[in-house]
């Protein structure tokens, strides 16, 4: 069974991976590539998601998050959260908006993704501690 810092290390990796396609995605869309961009926030859906469920059941079924985590790690874990769940919450909405060309209002709600994405790599790989 994974340590707590192992499934943190894990945990900033990813985020860092998935940062790398979100940024990819508005690199096309500077370029004026937005074919390009929607492809590329369909893998940044779909990693997001695989990753989000994937710690879940991580922690619902194999991993005591109390001695797993220290109280430290816990409180930071709290704060990723504050950030990652309510932008993973707004991804499907993102993606559909995206996919039905509603481009006001999913650049609206991108703004605001955005926002919570930046949160969420902040915490992520800077605020979570994995010794």
């Amino acid at each position: 069974m994974p340590t707590g810092p192992e499934i943190i290390l894990a945990l900033k990796v990813l985020v860092t991976a998935v940062t790398a396609l979100f940024i990819a995605s508005l690199v096309a869309l500077a370029a004026g590539r937005p074919r390009l961009h929607g492809r590329i926030n369909t893998a940044f859906f779909a990693l997001t998601m695989l990753t989000v469920v994937g710690f879940e059941v991580l922690l619902q079924f194999f991993v005591d998050v109390t001695s797993a985590f220290d109280p430290e790690a816990r409180r930071a874990l709290r704060v990723h959260l504050c950030f990652s769940v309510p932008s993973a919450l707004l991804l499907p909405v993102m993606l559909l908006t995206g996919k039905t060309r509603r481009k006001s209002v999913h650049v609206a709600l991108g703004v605001g993704f955005a926002v919570l994405w930046a949160g969420t790599f902040v915490t992520g790989v800077f605020y979570l501690p994995h010794r």
